[in-house]
């Protein structure tokens, strides 16, 4: 498949461990993101996106990573029968009233076990950037579940200050949010599908950055900026 010209001017910069905007869809969240692989994760990556974003920063993993970590949604521990008989205030917050989604991808949040408090720019690069080494480990040595989790556990803890986000099972073809995208990204640059970014705010207002701006904010700084709907469509989705 021909890549076409934008496509692959953002995956070149993906690749090389620079950053891209990423927009979902105004039927969607109707925000922009930056986002980088984690595996170039370094103190200045944390530091850009903090500055430069206002969301939450958040590490976008693909759901077989999730699946050999063996790492849980949240929506599914909160609401299991056994979680909300022991802490009965978890069935008066279930996730029902979604405006955008019917089910969120969360899924744990970590630190590496190197890291002091977890959330200086040195402490998030260092988690960030070292799941998607210990991912890139597990996939090449073939870990099973087990194996993999014991992996997990020797490096990382929970709860943590870097919350993951698990793809959709079935990904872009079942749910097209910016996990299932900034995944996809990352798999389009032939790369380990562990992205870390933050969504873009109003610097000076309440809302999200409206796209117009960011695609402006992109240009400015030869930053690629890319729409969902080309990702999925390089995907032959």
């Amino acid at each position: 498949m021909v890549m076409i010209a934008s496509v692959q001017a953002a995956l070149d910069a993906f690749s090389r461990g620079l950053p891209v905007c990423l927009f979902d869809s105004e039927k969607r969240e109707g925000e922009t993101d930056l986002l980088f692989l984690a595996e170039h994760a370094q103190p200045a990556t944390m530091r850009q996106l903090r500055k430069d974003c206002g969301g939450l920063l958040f590490l976008a993993i693909g759901d077989e990573i999730g699946e050999m970590f063996g790492l849980p949604f949240l929506q599914d521990l909160h609401t299991d029968a056994s979680a909300t008989e022991q802490h009965p205030v978890l069935s008066h917050l279930i996730t029902h009233d979604l405006k955008y989604d019917s089910r969120s991808a969360f899924t744990l949040s970590l630190n590496h076990r190197k890291t002091y408090t977890g959330i200086t720019d040195h402490d998030r690069a260092l988690t960030t950037r070292r799941f998607a080494e210990l991912t890139r480990e597990a996939l090449q040595t073939g870990a099973s579940q087990e194996q993999a989790m014991a992996m997990l556990g020797q490096e990382f803890r929970t709860p943590g200050h870097i919350p993951v986000c698990r793809e959709s099972p079935g990904g872009l073809s079942k749910r097209q949010g910016h996990t299932e995208l900034a995944v996809g990204l990352a798999r389009l640059a032939g790369a380990t599908p562990v992205v870390i970014g933050a969504e873009m705010l109003e610097p000076d207002g309440d809302f999200a950055l409206p796209v117009a701006e960011a695609e402006r904010w992109a240009s400015e700084r030869g930053i690629p900026f890319l729409h969902g709907a080309e990702v999925i469509q390089a995907l032959g989705l």
